[in-house]
């Protein structure tokens, strides 16, 4: 397939993406008013890393939801955040990261932009990317479930101290639309604003910088790659071990050696590459890739 196809096909999912963002932030009255909705519809997750306090936001980010209610005693909603970050992980995977989480989008253009220095890897690009895991386990379980107040309310550490999504998506525009807020920023607004800046700044070097070595829910979804329903698997009797699906991959995954890596998006190159069609989707029993590929049978002999 040529890159004019390929480019096509990114196009089409990218669409995707901005109109699931369009949708879940459809609160249009939020940014005229410069107040967030709190609406009964607040009560509901949606599977993307979208900020609660975003003006147009109808949901709440599953990744917001479980630290503000992790360390209260009353864990029916943690309950709730939970099974929605289990369920949805078992039933797509990553598949959210890479069709409807609008900061991925947001990282995904940014990296369109021209520039002579792009980095695909680097020496130590694997075990960085272990880093978000321990950020979701300290920043989104322990530290809230440890640190409460009188009342015993967590804060949500993650959201206050790093996300740049939230920053991107709901401090910004809340400082802009409301004046009396202005008055009121400090030194951790600057230090958001700071990482924020940064994080762009990366995204455009690096694909997807946040979501490999930061984003919490990306570590939570990546848990259920290799077991959820909907998942990637190679024919062998196909495969002509090419390499072209993992010269491909932003994510810098190798679909032969594991359909269900991980770090694997479900973005979808990979198999619009293969020039044999040998990635096709499937349950996750049969997603993976396990044992040696067989070689090329005519023209490789």
């Amino acid at each position: 397939m040529d890159k004019r196809k390929r480019g096509a096909g990114e196009w089409r999912r990218h669409g995707i993406q901005a109109l699931w963002a369009l949708l879940t932030n459809s609160y249009l009255v939020g940014f005229a008013r410069g107040k967030i909705y709190k609406g009964k519809l607040k009560n509901l997750c949606v599977p993307g890393l979208n900020c609660y306090s975003c003006p147009g936001a109808l949901g709440s980010c599953p990744i917001g939801a479980m630290q503000a209610v992790i360390g209260n005693w009353n864990f029916k909603f943690a309950f709730y955040a939970a099974g929605f970050l289990m369920f949805a992980g078992a039933l797509t995977g990553r598949f959210v990261c890479g069709w409807l989480c609008p900061f991925g989008l947001i990282q995904e253009l940014l990296n369109k932009i021209p520039f002579p220095g792009k980095i695909g890897t680097f020496r130590g690009d694997r075990l960085l990317r272990k880093l978000k895991y321990i950020i979701f386990a300290v920043f989104v379980v322990l530290l809230p479930l440890v640190l409460v107040d009188v009342l015993g309310q967590g804060a949500p550490y993650f959201c206050k101290l790093i996300c740049p999504a939230g920053t991107l998506e709901g401090g910004i525009p809340l400082v802009l639309l409301n004046k009396s807020m202005r008055s009121a920023l400090g030194g951790l607004y600057l230090w958001k604003n700071v990482l924020l800046l940064i994080t762009g700044i990366l995204s455009i070097l690096i694909y997807r910088p946040f979501c490999k070595y930061i984003c919490p829910l990306g570590a939570v979804y990546s848990a259920f790659n290799s077991v959820a329903v909907f998942g990637y698997r190679v024919d062998r009797e196909k495969c002509t071990a090419c390499g072209a699906c993992a010269k491909v991959c932003k994510m810098q995954v190798d679909p032969v050696k594991n359909a269900n890596d991980p770090e694997c998006i479900r973005c979808g190159a990979c198999k619009e590459v293969c020039p044999v069609n040998a990635i096709l989707s499937s349950g996750s029993r049969k997603s993976r890739s396990d044992g040696p590929v067989k070689k090329a049978r005519a023209g490789m002999r």
